[in-house]
């Protein structure tokens, strides 16, 4: 599509405004439609004019966008700058989700987002830092990086913070790093997950949980234990991987424990705990009720839907991102965690145990 495809041709009357042609009608219509606008609001931003309000302006260039329309040259916002944004490997949905609703809050302050993923055998989080800062980013954004690991040196973020670039760390507190902290409530999270299996009648329950090294990882095993005391329910905890490998291992340890409901730490270990029961012959949820957690894309599309307990990702990104550019703008933002609360969303993996039914 050209330039011309995404602003409707115009037809100047003299001695009045321009006004557009009779065969862009239909697209002019489209755009509204997806803007939620009206036809004539589409007409003063492609034009250029003024009177339209940022926010309304930024709804139509983003209806350009969802309709693979091409913006007119003229309507390209020069770039505020750069800012980075560090996360693990993308293999995990949750990381593109988190990327996705950043990159798009960033886009829309006018600043250019440049993506880094470190992983085993690939780029660490340091040398990717130093790529950012060489390239003169205004800001970065670390999602589970590094922070959240309680045996790594903090000192490095304290070498950041003395180069003047500001950044915001998500997901893994550390009270030894003075940066603005945005995270889930792991610890509440856990004990939803407990307290629905708990209802539904189980009695033992086990956790499939990542490395003890990590912050989220610890927080959910808090969480869980205070949950099996509350409610009485006697339970197991198994350190694993962040993986569907990992759920997978865990789920048949916590199964010869004789656990009927598992909660994991991530819905692709909660994929490879389904997994380990359908590997004994066992059925999900007759015979082992599964609880995820994040809720990820398409995971309400798998067999079956998974029970999971949904990370709030966009509220999530917005605030990282607006703390971020408050730091840029020299507004200090709060040295502390700003913590936002998970949800529940009950689906097909989880159900009585196996004696209640």
């Amino acid at each position: 599509m050209t330039t011309a495809d995404a602003a409707p041709p115009t037809t100047t009357a003299v001695g009045g405004p321009a006004v557009a042609a009779s065969p862009s009608t239909a697209r002019l219509a489209d755009i509204a439609a997806q803007a939620s606008v009206s036809e004539a609001t589409v007409s003063r931003v492609l034009n250029g004019r003024t009177g339209v309000a940022s926010g309304t302006r930024q709804k139509v260039l983003a209806a350009l966008d969802v309709l693979g329309y091409e913006r007119p040259v003229r309507l390209r916002q020069r770039s505020a700058g750069l800012i980075g944004l560090v996360i693990p490997e993308l293999t995990n949905p949750i990381f593109p989700a988190f990327a996705q609703v950043i990159e798009q809050a960033l886009s829309g302050y006018g600043y250019t987002p440049v993506l880094g993923t470190h992983m085993p055998g690939g780029a660490t989080e340091d040398e990717l830092v130093d790529q950012l800062v060489e390239r003169g980013v205004t800001g970065i954004i670390f999602l589970s990086g590094l922070h959240a690991d309680v045996t790594a040196d903090p000192a490095r973020y304290d070498r950041l913070s003395g180069q003047g670039v500001p950044f915001v760390l998500v997901n893994g507190y550390n009270e030894r790093i003075s940066a603005p902290f945005v995270s889930p409530d792991d610890r509440t999270a856990a004990k939803i997950a407990v307290r629905h299996l708990a209802d539904l009648g189980h009695r033992r329950v086990g956790l499939a949980v990542g490395p003890s090294r990590f912050v989220p990882a610890r927080r959910k095993a808090e969480g869980f234990a205070a949950a099996l005391e509350e409610t009485g329910v006697s339970g197991v905890i198994q350190h694993t991987l962040f993986t569907v490998e990992g759920g997978h291992a865990a789920g048949g340890a916590l199964l010869d424990q004789g656990c009927t409901g598992i909660v994991c730490g991530s819905d692709l270990m909660a994929l490879g705990a389904v997994r380990a029961a359908r590997g004994r012959g066992l059925d999900v949820p007759r015979d082992l009720s599964v609880v995820g957690y994040d809720d990820s894309e398409l995971i309400a599309f798998t067999d079956p839907p998974l029970t999971t307990v949904r990370q709030p990702v966009r509220a999530m990104a917005h605030a990282a991102v607006q703390s971020l550019l408050e730091e840029i703008g020299g507004n200090p933002v709060p040295r502390a965690e700003f913590v936002f609360q998970p949800e529940l969303v009950v689906r097909g993996s989880t159900a009585q145990p196996p004696a209640a039914a």
